[in-house]
C-alpha cells in the first residue's frame, strides 16, 4: 500500500483557485485536477459518504446532513455515529487486501464508533445541570488528552457560529483548520496511518457568510493555501502522497425560501405553544420541510394531500424542481430516510427552516447557535445580530452569567435570512463551482468529470499503486 493523506478542503473549486492559492495551484500544475460531479445533495455528510463507500444515498442512507426520523417523529441533524452509514468503507475494503492497513479520521463526519483505527471529532460535554463544555471526542480515548496537551484546547467556538472564520481576541480566523492540520501531523508522527483523512473547513465560513465575490475571500484563500502547503511539505518528508479534494463548491445566493411558512399558511403545520413561543410539531403536521442548504426534504404525513403539496412546491418562487418517487430513484436518493418530495432551489436561492410568522414568537433556540434543535441547517448562525448594540458586551455578560452558574441564553443570532450570501446543495450551473480532486499522479485521474461515487475507486487506486 502507498501511504496517502486525503485533505478535504471544504468549498474548494476551480472558481476560487488562482493567484491567492499559489501552493494549491502549484500542486495542481505538478499533477492533475478533475472535477467531481457533485453528490446529491451536495452537502458534507452525503458527499463524504459517497466518497468513502462508493455508493449513493439510496444505498448508504445518508440523504443529507440530517433528516426526519419517521420512527421517532423527530428531525435530527449532524449525528456522529458511523453506524448510520451503510456499506463497507474504503478502509474496510482495503483491509481485506492488506490486514495491516490503518486509517485515521481527522474530523471527517460520522466519525464516532467507526472501524477506523484512530479518530478525532468535535464533541461538547453536557453535564446534567444544563451546562455545555466545548471538547473533542477521540478514539482511542488517550488521543484526546495527548492532543490537547500538545496543541492546547480545540478552538471550538471558532468551529461554527459568529466566531468562525473571523479574527478575534481569542482566535485567529483560521484557528480551527490550523488545529486540525496540526493534529493530522501529530497523527502522522505518532501512528503513520496508511490513510489519513483530514477535514479543513476554513473556506466554508466566509464563502457562505459573505459570498464568493466578496473582497475578503482572497485572505481566506491565502490562509487555507498556507495550511495546505504546510501539510503537503510535512507529508512529503514522510513519503506520504497527498490527494486534495472538496465536497462542494459554493455559489452566490440572494433569495431565502421559507417553505414551512408556505405550508403553515395552508394549514398543514401543527404548531405547539410552549412558554409563549412556537414549536413545530412534525409528527402531528400534515406536511413539513426539512431544509438543508439548497435542498429540502418534504415529508407528507397525510397522503391525501400529496398531489396538492407537490403542486404548491412547484409554484414557489425560488424552487427550480421537485422530485417525487420516480426522480428520487433516477438520482440515487430513493431511501426511506429521504423526504416524500425533494425540493431543489434555483441557483440564487436556498431554503430556511423558519416556520413562525412573527419573530417575537420564534422559539428561543432560533436566536442561538443550536445545530441540533433546529429543524434544518441554519447558516444565519454565522452572524451576530446587527440589531444588538455592543454585541461584545452582550457576549461578555452572557459568559459571566455562565461562569457564575446562572442559566443563560446566548441569544446573539439574527432572524434575517437575507444576510446569507453563499450556499450549496444543488448542482451548480457553472461547472467551475463543482468540487474537485487534485493528485500528483495524473495517470490516476480520468480526464472527464468524476461521479462522486467514483472517488472511492480513485482513492483506492492511489493507495494500492505499486
Amino acid at each position: 500500500m502507498k501511504r496517502t493523506a486525503v485533505i478535504n478542503v471544504v468549498g474548494l473549486s476551480e472558481s476560487v483557485l488562482g493567484e491567492h492559492t499559489p501552493r494549491i495551484s502549484a500542486f495542481r500544475s505538478a499533477g492533475a485536477l478533475s472535477r467531481i460531479t457533485p453528490a446529491f445533495p451536495a452537502v458534507t455528510c452525503t458527499a463524504q459518504s459517497n466518497y468513502l463507500t462508493g455508493q449513493t444515498p439510496a444505498q448508504h442512507g445518508i440523504v443529507g446532513n440530517g433528516w426526519y426520523h419517521r420512527e421517532l417523529a423527530e428531525v435530527q441533524f449532524w449525528k456522529q455515529s458511523n453506524h448510520l452509514v451503510a456499506g463497507k468503507k474504503i478502509w474496510e475494503t482495503l483491509r481485506l487486501t492488506d490486514p495491516k492497513f490503518t486509517c485515521a479520521k481527522m474530523f471527517w463526519w460520522h466519525n464516532m464508533y467507526s472501524s477506523a483505527d484512530w479518530s478525532v471529532t468535535p464533541r461538547p460535554m453536557y453535564p446534567a445541570d444544563g451546562r455545555k463544555f466545548f471538547d473533542v471526542y477521540a478514539w482511542p480515548y488517550f488521543i484526546r488528552e495527548e492532543l490537547k496537551r500538545e496543541l492546547g484546547e480545540f478552538p471550538f467556538p471558532a468551529f461554527w457560529g459568529p466566531a468562525a472564520g473571523v479574527d478575534s481576541s481569542r482566535f485567529a480566523a483560521d484557528a480551527v483548520s490550523r488545529w486540525i492540520a496540526e493534529s493530522a501531523k501529530w497523527m502522522e508522527r505518532k501512528f503513520a496511518p496508511t490513510l489519513n483523512l483530514i477535514y479543513l473547513p476554513h473556506l466554508d465560513y466566509n464563502l457562505q457568510r459573505l459570498g464568493p465575490a466578496h473582497a475578503t475571500i482572497a485572505t481566506d484563500l491565502q490562509r487555507i493555501d498556507a495550511i495546505v502547503g504546510d501539510l503537503i511539505d510535512c507529508f512529503a518528508k514522510h513519503s506520504v502522497q497527498v490527494v486534495l479534494l472538496s465536497e462542494y463548491g459554493i455559489s452566490a445566493v440572494d433569495t431565502p425560501v421559507h417553505l414551512n411558512r408556505v405550508f403553515r399558511e395552508r394549514g398543514w403545520l401543527t404548531i405547539k405553544e410552549e412558554l409563549g413561543l412556537e414549536l413545530l410539531d412534525c409528527g402531528a403536521s400534515r406536511a413539513f420541510a426539512v431544509a438543508d442548504h439548497q435542498v429540502a426534504h418534504v415529508y407528507v404525513n397525510d397522503v391525501s394531500i400529496e398531489h396538492e403539496v407537490r403542486t404548491l412546491l412547484e409554484k414557489q418562487t425560488g424552487v427550480e424542481a421537485v422530485w417525487g418517487a420516480e426522480e428520487k430513484a433516477a438520482n440515487g436518493l430513493d431511501h426511506r430516510r429521504a423526504g416524500d418530495f425533494i425540493a431543489i432551489a434555483k441557483a440564487n436561492a436556498w431554503f430556511t427552516y423558519y416556520y413562525w410568522l412573527e419573530d417575537r414568537r420564534a422559539p428561543d433556540f432560533a436566536r442561538t447557535v443550536d445545530i441540533h434543535r433546529k429543524l434544518g441547517y441554519d447558516p444565519v448562525e454565522l452572524f451576530l445580530n446587527p440589531e444588538i448594540p455592543l454585541p461584545k458586551a452582550r457576549i461578555a455578560w452572557r459568559l459571566l452569567q455562565k461562569k457564575l452558574g446562572f442559566r443563560m441564553l446566548m441569544d446573539l443570532i439574527p432572524l434575517d435570512a437575507s444576510l446569507v450570501k453563499g450556499s450549496h446543495g444543488r448542482r451548480p450551473t457553472n461547472p467551475q463551482e463543482w468540487p474537485v480532486i487534485i493528485s500528483s499522479q495524473p495517470g490516476l485521474l480520468p480526464g472527464t468529470p468524476l461521479d462522486s461515487t467514483d472517488v472511492f475507486q480513485v482513492l483506492s487506486d492511489h493507495l494500492t499503486q505499486i
